[in-house]
């Protein structure tokens, strides 16, 4: 008959379960004294029929079996348990004299590993845990294969659904050129707005990297088609973490564990995966990849180096992690913008292009940003709103979601949904440009 130790009194479903199929009583009892200390849950059965009997109700996750038992022999227990159950990691335990007829076993039930009797305690402990960990690895990256899989398979359709929803809130029945390419730039904003909810910290983070990227690579001298790309990347450069696990994104990269560290050191590639399906992003999707990549050549995924990094990588590093490290999500603790300017120019020539972080910190010294033919904002509430005025800013909700974006013109739609919507969230101030 089988059999569960009494560590199965109040099993946890987080721990991993264990059964231990072997006709001889002490070894069992032996197995047991060795494993329960070290919390799993585990299950026993005096031969192979009773341990197929037990699978068929239990949730096993390792099996550890003799190979000589009467009626039923580890390896055909095994073989038959791999066809039943695939997912579950399979020991098998064998004397000296029955190590040709363990490797035979090995190949045809796909056994993970074999054990010698009598076993050092060490030794199958080890096995055991590396199994599982195995085990435990295999199922994350199935788990993010598929949800990378979906992702590609969808993200077209999402995009489509992002615009033709935006199109409806903006009132637009009849969209030219000139008006679809700002409906898919806001589409991005969206997006990416989106991509950050899952990450308290970085409200507004793709934004800001968006508006300094961009003009970043007009002040290089970048064609104006390179700059839309560098500005795609920009908005969409953590699109890759969308599969990693809530509890990951909120830990600071300190507090990670080097598996952990390993699971978002691969998201730039992820990112570029999620893109291949749309043509106007392959170029965006190669700055994504890049995007970490360091001028020493100490960086990810692929250790470029210098002027081999593409120049839209190189631009959107830089303001990333300017922004990054005010943030608080490079390093421990927040820094002020001129601890983070000494940080760029500390790291000229190691993390970052010494051209780029030239121009950039340049750049800020200017302080100036563009205005709609010089005119000067001015905040208004919602009440005081009216048709032609145009956004001097975003409108972003009290989430940090991209409402409106700057440069969008008012009509009567329009403002009645922004009064409409502001009753469920909060007052805004709007800034417009004076008239």
């Amino acid at each position: 008959m089988t059999t569960t130790t009494p560590t199965d009194t109040h099993p946890s479903a987080t721990k991993p379960a264990l059964l231990f199929v072997d006709d001889e009583p002490n070894i069992l009892s032996a197995l047991q004294r060795l494993f329960r200390p070290l919390g799993y849950r585990i299950f026993t059965a005096p031969g192979g029929a009773e341990g197929l009997e037990l699978l068929e109700r239990e949730k096993v996750d390792l099996i550890i079996s003799d190979m000589r038992m009467p009626l039923m022999d580890g390896a055909t227990f095994l073989e038959q348990a791999a066809q039943r159950w695939p997912h579950i990691v399979r020991i098998l335990l064998t004397g000296y004299a029955d190590l040709s007829s363990a490797v035979a076993a090995v190949n045809k039930g796909n056994i993970y590993r074999y054990l010698s009797k009598p076993w050092e305690d060490n030794d199958i402990k080890i096995t055991v845990q590396q199994a599982l960990e195995k085990k435990a690895l295999e199922t994350r990256v199935a788990e993010q294969n598929a949800q990378l899989l979906d992702l590609n398979a969808n993200l077209e359709r999402r995009v489509a659904a992002q615009t033709s929803e935006i199109r409806q809130v903006l009132g637009q029945l009849e969209i030219t050129y000139d008006e679809l390419k700002k409906s898919f730039l806001t589409s991005m904003r969206v997006f990416a707005n989106l991509i950050e909810l899952r990450e308290d910290a970085l409200a507004g983070h793709a934004r800001k990297v968006a508006d300094h990227a961009r003009a970043l690579a007009h002040r290089i001298g970048m064609d104006d088609a390179e700059v839309q790309q560098v500005l795609y990347a920009a908005l969409l450069h953590d699109i890759g973490k969308i599969g990693l696990p809530d509890a990951i994104l909120k830990k600071h990269p300190s507090a990670m564990t080097k598996e952990e560290q390993a699971l978002v050191a691969r998201h730039p590639v992820t990112g570029q995966a999620a893109l291949l399906a749309l043509e106007p992003l392959h170029e965006a999707s190669l700055l994504i990849r890049h995007h970490h990549e360091r001028f020493d050549g100490q960086g990810y995924p692929d250790g470029l180096r210098g002027e081999a990094i593409p120049l839209g990588a190189r631009i959107l590093a830089v303001a990333n992690e300017y922004d990054g490290l005010q943030r608080g999500t490079l390093v421990p603790g927040k820094l002020s913008q001129a601890e983070a300017r000494s940080y760029l120019t500390r790291n000229r020539g190691l993390r970052y292009d010494p051209k780029v972080v030239d121009a950039f910190l340049a750049m800020l010294d200017e302080a100036t940003h563009v205005r709609v033919s010089g005119a000067r904002e001015i905040p208004l509430s919602t009440d005081a709103l009216k048709p032609g005025m145009v956004l001097a800013r975003d409108l972003l909700s009290g989430q940090g979601m991209l409402l409106l974006p700057k440069g969008r013109e008012l009509n009567p739609l329009i403002i009645g949904k922004i009064r409409l919507y502001e009753r469920a969230d909060q007052k805004y101030t709007l800034h417009v440009y004076e008239q």
